[in-house]
């Protein structure tokens, strides 16, 4: 179990993910450049009845207001649709279990949650969401809020290659992102799933006779199906409250290493996407490299954590060569640590594991990632967050040489610079405002209580993860109360709009320049050394933001761990 005997295989799995990604890459700057690719005939035509139906023209073109008008509308009228479908699902069909519509604040923060692409779960899923809700609801929402994140980062990409102030039409964004990207790959990798023996099926149950006692229904729906949009989409919401834990949603080592996959695909094409958009394959490669060189060290820095903990080793437990707490047993270490760090650092937030049970030094390394948000980050507000973090390395790095802040030839101004900064610092202010308020008035409960530096860890991961939009949660902490709903659902509101208002703000603004050719005075943006500076950039920036909050929590528990 907890040998490295694995380890060969997941860095296997991590260029076969890594290649998948580029293959996606360049096929994507085909579909969001109109350049042909083999789903056109059958696409064209479901795309063009979505049109009509939805009454849009696609070939207007939107400046960045419309763009965002669009996105904030159709956003908003799904969280409404799905709030009232949760609170009122005890009176609609495919109730098998008859649970009863959600509190409004339950059911705010949930469709709020799905939305945003976030997928933090305070309700149990086998229990109080009806099939009904699952399927017309909170399916249809991991979808979309994948949809819109792809379409946000295209849209800002846009803005290196227009001189007219347009960086596309969203509805022709969101509906490709769904029928050429999502779509597919979600009915391939739901195959994968059912052959590996995941469940898809419309019963909600099946009643079993086990070996003792009397009959029990055990909670069924279309799993494989739900496992592929959660994973591929960057969602990250369990349909069941055990998530990737759980041997039905999870059984094997293979449907492990193929969540991995599909966690790893979308992120990480972005930078391919990127370089084939703009005809520059030289600027991919810093971007990639340097989200790369990130997310290797926090593998690296988990298996060293997870290696060997020195609470476990003071009461004379042997741990072999590895940590055993809160992992399951039919996954390795190294699987482990891959499927953890793949889904914090792509803000998928799923978890196959107790996060609770982490050593200190591995609560710091997932927290790095969703202070980061950008290694690779989520669908498209992913790759937006490095691009954000490219212009200010370029505009601090021309500063400090006395270069002219230029990229892709679009000068770097102060309105950009004003966006890009504003996203940087609401996140820890979406943290740390919340969190002091929870402490001061003391509003959390936990269950087991924990000794209080853990304690304001799992309230810190708790904002951290909502703010990142990632949706995973350390546990003990009793969040189902109209405080954390609520204010939870305003943070990650905050954590994602903000941010892609960010980049269509900024793309808008490319977008209106001309292109000016490379002078003397320009950073060199394709180099080995500003994938350095960048790695360094974001590094410093993220600890001068954050070490004062790791101090607090997981540096005050003690030793870090690792031998």
């Amino acid at each position: 179990m907890l040998g490295l005997s694995t380890l060969p295989d997941v860095f296997v799995l991590i260029c076969l993910g890594l290649l998948g990604a580029a293959f996606l890459g360049r096929y994507m700057a085909k579909v969001f450049t109109a350049r042909p690719t083999l789903l056109d005939p059958v696409m064209r035509p479901v795309e063009s009845a979505i049109f009509r139906l939805m009454g849009v023209d696609p070939s207007h073109q939107m400046k960045w207001r419309e763009y965002a008008v669009s996105l904030l509308v159709m956003n908003l009228c799904a969280v409404v649709f799905v709030f009232l479908l949760l609170s009122l699902q005890g009176s609609l069909p495919m109730n098998y279990w008859g649970v009863h519509g959600m509190p409004w604040d339950l059911a705010l923060h949930t469709s709020v949650s799905f939305d945003t692409n976030t997928d933090f779960q305070h309700y149990t899923p086998e229990t109080q969401a009806s099939l009904f809700s699952a399927i017309f609801g909170l399916i249809l929402l991991m979808f979309l809020s994948a949809a819109t994140g792809i379409a946000a980062g295209v849209a800002m990409i846009r803005g290196f290659l227009r001189k007219d102030s347009t960086i596309g039409n969203f509805y022709q964004d969101l509906t490709q992102a769904v029928t050429r990207v999502l779509l597919p790959i979600s009915i391939l990798g739901a195959l994968l799933f059912v052959l590996a023996g995941v469940p898809q099926t419309l019963a909600q149950s099946v009643s079993v006779v086990p070996l003792a006692g009397p009959a029990q229904g055990i909670p069924l729906g279309p799993v494989a199906a739900w496992d592929a949009i959660e994973f591929l989409g960057t969602n990250g919401g369990g349909f069941y409250a055990a998530n990737a834990a759980s041997p039905l949603q999870n059984p094997s080592a293979l449907t492990n290493l193929v969540a991995i996959f599909l966690m790893l695909l979308i992120p990480f094409s972005a930078p391919f996407m990127f370089a084939r958009m703009v005809r520059k394959e030289g600027e991919g490669r810093p971007l990639f490299v340097a989200t790369l060189t990130i997310f290797l060290l926090a593998l690296f820095l988990f298996l060293y954590f997870e290696s060997y903990n020195p609470f476990l080793a003071s009461t004379g437990v042997s741990q072999g060569s590895g940590y055993l707490v809160g992992a399951e047993q039919r996954f390795t270490l190294p699987e482990s640590a891959l499927f953890q760090v793949t889904s914090i650092f792509t803000n998928t937030g799923a978890t196959s594991m107790s996060l609770g049970a982490l050593t200190p030094g591995t609560q710091i390394d997932l927290l790095w990632g969703m202070f980061v948000q950008a290694a690779p980050g989520g669908d498209g507000t992913g790759f937006g967050m490095i691009l954000i973090n490219t212009l200010l390395a370029i505009f601090v790095g021309g500063l400090m040489v006395g270069r002219t802040p230029e990229y892709l030839g679009k000068k770097i101004g102060k309105y950009e610079m004003r966006w890009s900064t504003v996203v940087i610092l609401s996140h820890p202010f979406a943290i740390l405002i919340p969190t002091a308020i929870t402490f001061i008035f003391g509003l959390a409960q936990f269950s087991p209580a924990g000794v209080a530096s853990h304690q304001f860890t799992v309230v810190l991961y708790e904002f951290t993860s909502e703010s990142a939009n990632n949706g995973s949660a350390m546990g003990s902490l009793i969040d189902n109360t109209l405080f954390f709903n609520v204010t939870g659902a305003i943070v990650m509101t905050v954590g994602r709009y903000l941010p892609l208002l960010a980049m269509l703000a900024i793309g808008g603004s490319l977008a209106s320049q001309g292109t000016a050719p490379p002078g003397p005075g320009t950073i060199k943006t394709d180099s080995a050394t500003f994938t350095l500076f960048l790695i360094l950039f974001i590094t410093i920036v993220t600890g001068m933001l954050f070490l004062p909050m790791l101090v607090m929590g997981p540096f005050a528990q003690g030793p870090l761990g690792g031998g």
